[in-house]
């Protein structure tokens, strides 16, 4: 989390600076208390569902801050739905913007750690990006944001000091979640890697590139549009 507006804003914007929300439908997964749907919805978004499932005792906290929030901001077109997306049902919808925003592993947390050699895991996941590209128009626009387990610090079995709280092996490198999106029909994919919010764009600049995230969080933004 931002430590500060200023840096909520910046990362808000590089985030989202080649996406157009105007009176789009978007459709966050795991976006928790809805911050990025609320994002979408102030910048013009028609109708955003926010899909975050219920967990004990957490839900009604969550449930609290979304309320709050879409009434303070006035955005009626937000709405939380507490469903794990593979029992989603949105009833033949299909959505301009699809945010995977630091979740994408948390879909089936069991399966992502074996992914690269479990063929089951791997089924697991080729379905749950099927039914992503059954809910895309041609055009839709995608971000999966998450870490990567390659990072230097596990890997001497040293605690990260950028991101203590990680746990390295429920996660996977960029490329593969690049395969199964282009297996699932889409295109146009782009990598970038995070840097600190607070050093701006110098930082994105100095800091945004694979070798140097690899020493740091590494976190990385991925980009794609459905192309068939």
């Amino acid at each position: 989390m931002c430590r500060s507006a200023s840096n909520l804003q910046f990362s808000l914007e590089c985030l989202f600076d080649t996406i157009n929300f105007e009176n789009s439908t978007v459709l966050d997964i795991g976006g928790g208390s809805g911050i990025y749907s609320f994002y979408a919805a102030c910048r013009g978004a028609r109708e955003v569902i926010c899909l975050e499932p219920e967990e004990a005792g957490s839900s009604t906290k969550i449930t609290e801050k979304f309320e709050r929030c879409r009434m303070r901001l006035d955005l009626p077109q937000t709405k939380l739905v507490h469903q794990t997306f593979q029992s989603f049902d949105p009833s033949k919808t299909k959505f301009d913007v699809i945010l995977l925003i630091n979740s994408i592993n948390h879909l089936d947390e069991k399966a992502c750690i074996q992914l690269r050699t479990d063929k089951h895991s791997q089924e697991i996941y080729r379905a749950i990006f099927t039914k992503i590209s059954l809910l895309s128009w041609i055009g839709t626009r995608l971000i999966l944001c998450d870490c990567s387990r390659y990072n230097f610090f596990p890997m001497l079995y040293m605690t990260n000091p950028f991101a203590q709280s990680i746990d390295w092996k429920k996660h996977q490198p960029p490329w593969i979640w690049a395969r199964f999106l282009s297996e699932s029909g889409f295109g146009n994919l782009t990598t970038v890697w995070s840097s600190f919010n607070t050093l701006g764009n110098v930082g994105r600049f100095f800091l945004g590139n694979s070798f140097i995230a690899f020493f740091l969080t590494s976190h990385f933004c991925l980009r794609a549009e459905k192309v068939r």
